[in-house]
């Protein structure tokens, strides 16, 4: 069996987590945004990292309002959140000189979202090249920087 060493994850592995509640919402109630990898707070949503990455500098954009589809936000909100993702394809392009994004969002668990009960979009850095067969066969993601790393390189930016 092959190994893949991540000591940076002993953290998590390590910290105080339950099983109640919604992710998202629990890091909004936070004070601490960098401990909860929030880059950005809008009127209506706000701009997080992604705790478990398909790529570097992939980030989400999640409306305060706890919904589970789009057509529940008001007008207001979608629009902030289509803003939000557009500054976040920015700031992204500009600190990792990406080739492309997967921009989207999986609306319930059928269409492969992790956390249904609230809709969030993904703005996902791509590279010709990024995909390789680690994920298929080993059903591991490489990624090649630290989260804190991350926050701070796109925190900078924002």
């Amino acid at each position: 069996m092959k190994r893949l060493f991540t000591p940076w994850r002993m953290k998590y592995l390590k910290s105080n987590k339950t099983n109640e509640g919604c992710v998202f919402c629990s890091a909004l109630e936070q004070q601490d945004d960098r401990s909860n990898l929030i880059i950005h707070r809008g009127e209506n949503s706000f701009v997080i990292l992604n705790r478990y990455p398909y790529t570097s500098g992939h980030l989400m954009v999640i409306p305060y309002q706890h919904k589970e589809v789009l057509s529940d936000l008001n007008p207001k909100t979608r629009a902030e959140m289509m803003e939000l993702v557009n500054k976040a394809s920015q700031v992204i392009k500009a600190v990792y000189k990406p080739e492309g994004f997967n921009i989207g969002i999986n609306m319930g668990s059928a269409a492969g979202a992790g956390i249904a009960a609230h809709i969030h979009i993904h703005v996902v850095p791509r590279w010709f090249g990024d995909t390789n067969f680690i994920p298929v066969i080993g059903d591991t993601r490489l990624v090649p920087e630290e989260l804190d790393v991350t926050f701070n390189r796109i925190k900078k930016a924002w």
